[in-house]
């Protein structure tokens, strides 16, 4: 039988990272299914999710957190699934200001849109030098949300917030 276990780690930036995680759960036979890794600000920091042999997983959860250098957290997967519903893209530009994730989240939330991913980074504006405020996300709107729905609560965020939906 195979555990499915989500790995988090962070650490101070530096080659390698990758290696030793990946050459951890490949000596205790696990297989390395998916990954979300970033470098932000000097830290690495990433999620994977790997799947081992029942007999190996204690090993492997004791090999993995200690690792030097390297803060490394490993859960079992709750194998739950994704979530139902429809998956739309998007991604946002405008004006940063304090709060403006806690905005998008919350707004979502309340109408329970759940993020599958979202990548975020703050930029100086090319004419004015002012922030701007950048996201891609995934989500997944329950029925009876369409994505035109799901267009105006993001509009109605901010007056100066653009929202993107890539073409199909």
């Amino acid at each position: 039988m195979k555990s499915r276990l989500v790995v988090s780690v962070t650490a101070r930036d530096r080659p390698g990272i990758v290696e030793r995680l990946a050459a951890t759960i490949r000596s205790h036979g696990g297989n390395w299914l998916e990954s979300a890794l970033a470098r932000l600000g000097g830290r690495f920091a990433g999620v994977v999710l790997a799947e081992v042999a029942e007999a190996e997983r204690e090993a492997l959860i004791s090999a993995l957190t200690a690792l030097p250098d390297l803060e490394v957290s490993v859960r079992p997967d709750d194998g739950d699934g994704p979530p139902a519903g429809r998956r739309v893209e998007f991604s946002l530009v405008g004006n940063d200001r304090p709060g403006i994730v806690d905005e998008l989240a919350r707004s979502l939330a309340s109408r329970g849109i759940s993020f599958e991913e979202l990548q975020s980074r703050t930029e100086s504006a090319p004419m004015s030098g002012e922030r701007l405020f950048r996201a891609r996300a995934r989500v997944v709107l329950p029925e009876p949300l369409a994505e035109e729905d799901l267009r105006r609560l993001l509009e109605a965020l901010s007056d100066d917030l653009m929202v993107e939906f890539p073409e199909d």
